[in-house]
């Protein structure tokens, strides 16, 4: 092994990367506009994977989500952050679900 090699990048092989079992679970915090609670909610629970597990009225809203890898659960904090109405999408918790 050559410290170049590992400091580059070069002795990394795509090939051997496994993912690991299971999926992602995560805690989406997301802060809309309170009179239009309900249409973000309906939009939520339209994206794949998306439950709402909590709701406050002043317009912040508790989704977990389970999606199958770190990019599918990427792409879904960015589809919830660019929802109509919605002024924020926050991570507060994630891990990986080894029991699927």
């Amino acid at each position: 092994m050559d410290r170049r090699a590992l400091i580059t990048g070069r002795l990394l092989n795509p090939d051997r990367v496994v993912a690991p079992p299971g999926g992602e679970i995560a805690s989406i915090l997301v802060q809309a506009r309170p009179e239009r609670l309900a249409d973000v909610e309906a939009a939520i629970l339209t994206l794949e994977g998306c439950e709402i597990c909590g709701r406050d009225p002043k317009g912040k809203l508790v989704v977990v989500v389970d999606s199958p890898d770190a990019g599918a659960l990427g792409t879904t904090l960015n589809q919830l952050a660019l929802l109509p109405d919605v002024y924020s999408a926050s991570l507060v918790f994630h891990a990986i679900d080894a029991t699927t």
